[in-house]
């Protein structure tokens, strides 16, 4: 059974950084092009972050325009999980984070998420 659990989440201060964890079970993270998306509360969920499959161009990555720059995305094949490091933190990231597979229409069922917050 496919399971992804997000994690990391918080309340910071503007221009603060937080860690995002994503536990990946029951599919392998380094088999596909996976991601992280956000979603704020009646808007659609957005792709923040992909990173390519191993063997295809491997870790290749790109963001947002909004967060280039300021967010890294990784994985670790041996922990099966997924990452996303947010630096220089704004308002306008606050939103729930959630990770999945890079292509809409291959996405596993989606975790709970993790709601980070960017408030003084």
């Amino acid at each position: 059974q496919v399971q992804l659990v997000e994690s990391g989440g918080g309340l910071v201060q503007p221009g603060g950084s937080l860690r995002l964890s994503c536990v990946v079970s029951g599919f392998s993270v380094s088999a596909d092009g996976m991601a992280w998306y956000r979603q704020t509360s009646g808007k659609e969920r957005e792709l923040v972050a992909l990173i390519s499959r191993i063997g295809f161009n491997t870790n290749y990555a790109d963001y947002a325009d909004s967060v280039k720059g300021r967010f890294t995305i990784s994985r670790d094949n041996d922990k099966n999980t997924m990452y996303l490091q947010m630096n220089g933190l704004k308002p306008e990231d606050t939103a729930v984070y959630y990770c999945n597979r890079a292509i809409r229409g291959t996405w596993l069922s989606w975790g709970q998420g993790t709601q980070v917050t960017v408030s003084s």
